[in-house]
């Protein structure tokens, strides 16, 4: 068996430990979030039916995410009640560049 230098055990053991702490930090962001979010979660349960394409996307980015799927769907629902899906502001850009593109392309 080959001996592993004293200089590379140090380097993987420095290595190793900033692993552990980042994985650390990570957990407790991801604790301290889904704390958050059961505090702020009424009592009020809803009830709705998805397909399983739908269950399997919201799953597998809740996971992705280290939270809970209904904390994910709590998020989403509220991102989409108060950031409007388009601006004013978007669709009177849109309408400036479909007629710009119509006066050019004819």
């Amino acid at each position: 068996m080959t001996e592993i230098p004293d200089q590379s055990r140090g380097a993987r053991r420095a290595r190793h430990q900033d692993i552990l702490a980042e994985v650390a930090t990570e957990e407790a962001e991801a604790a301290e979030a889904e704390a958050a979010e059961q505090a702020a979660t009424l009592d009020v349960a809803l009830h709705l039916r998805v397909d399983r394409e739908l269950d399997a996307e919201l799953r597998e980015r809740a996971a992705h995410e280290h939270i809970p799927t209904s904390a994910l769907v709590r998020r989403l629902l509220r991102r989409a009640l108060h950031e409007p899906a388009v601006t004013a502001g978007a669709v009177e850009d849109i309408a400036r560049r479909v007629t710009r593109e119509e006066l050019h392309g004819r």
